[in-house]
């Protein structure tokens, strides 16, 4: 299938004159937001605690003809995150828009998992999310602006190896609703995006296996994985103006396959 880029839904230079910072921007749907946005007229900051994350994706970015900035830092560190924030606002002149894309997962059965295994999924996925919003507040209040939390399906349903991201995303979705009603009165947008797998990214080349990517293709009412141009699209679409009136959503993107849960207590085919 081919893929149409994710601007191409929308008016031309839809995110002109505004900066967006993307943590975990460097890879994965982080560089395909950061490339949508870029395309749509976005001048945009990426964060990675790895330098290597950043390098290509700063050159791609800025080959839209936009300005890039790619910041080294670890969202579990407030400190850092501060830093971080500063440095976006005096290289770019503002922010207009905070993408929460950093996350850690792995495959762990519950009664094998160590509470440091535990505590550093939350970290990163959970608090490393608050730490990047409280600290984009004061530079989104002034003026207005969005927040887009990256979440996830698994915390949808029961997913079996996946209690640590699972109880992280469940919190991320919570975080999302509060922030929309805390920060509303300032002109704060806050809302989240669920992917379910997504093709193409490490957890899905990790996570993934060979039959169950056939399962996914086959329950999923839309029969295919996400793919990170439909995270892309959807995020452009929440932080635009289209979505102005538009807070505390989660929205999820995954072709309709997690409302097939209903299939392992034997439910009927329709028409069967």
């Amino acid at each position: 299938m081919t893929s149409t880029p994710p601007a191409a839904f929308f008016t031309p230079n839809l995110l002109r004159g505004r900066v967006a910072l993307i943590t975990g921007g460097g890879t994965g749907i982080g560089r395909g937001i950061a490339l949508a946005f870029a395309s749509a007229g976005c001048d945009v900051a990426i964060l990675s605690r790895s330098e290597d994350h950043l390098t290509g994706t700063v050159r791609e970015i800025e080959a839209y003809g936009v300005h890039a900035l790619g910041v080294v830092a670890d969202v579990r560190k407030a400190e850092q995150v501060d830093a971080a924030l500063t440095q976006v606002v005096d290289t770019l002149g503002q922010l207009d828009i905070l993408v929460n894309g950093a996350a850690g997962n792995f495959l762990c059965a519950a009664e094998s998992l160590s509470p440091n295994g535990f505590g550093t999924v939350v970290d990163i996925d959970l608090k490393g999310t608050f730490n990047v919003c409280r600290a984009a507040f004061g530079h989104l209040s002034s003026h207005g602006g969005c927040i887009l939390n990256i979440s996830a399906t698994l915390q949808l349903l029961g997913t079996a190896g996946q209690v640590h991201a699972s109880a992280a995303k469940a919190g991320v979705d919570a975080l999302t609703r509060t922030l929309a009603v805390e920060w509303g009165p300032s002109r704060i947008r806050v809302n989240g995006v669920a992917p379910g797998p997504v093709d193409g990214t490490e957890g899905v080349r990790r996570l993934v296996s060979a039959e169950a990517r056939r399962g996914i293709e086959t329950r999923a009412p839309l029969q295919r994985l996400t793919t990170i141009d439909d995270i892309a699209a959807t995020a452009l679409f929440l932080c635009s103006d289209a979505a102005a009136f538009i807070t505390g959503t989660t929205l999820v993107v995954d072709g309709g396959l997690w409302l097939r849960s209903a299939d392992a207590l034997g439910a009927a085919e329709p028409g069967a």
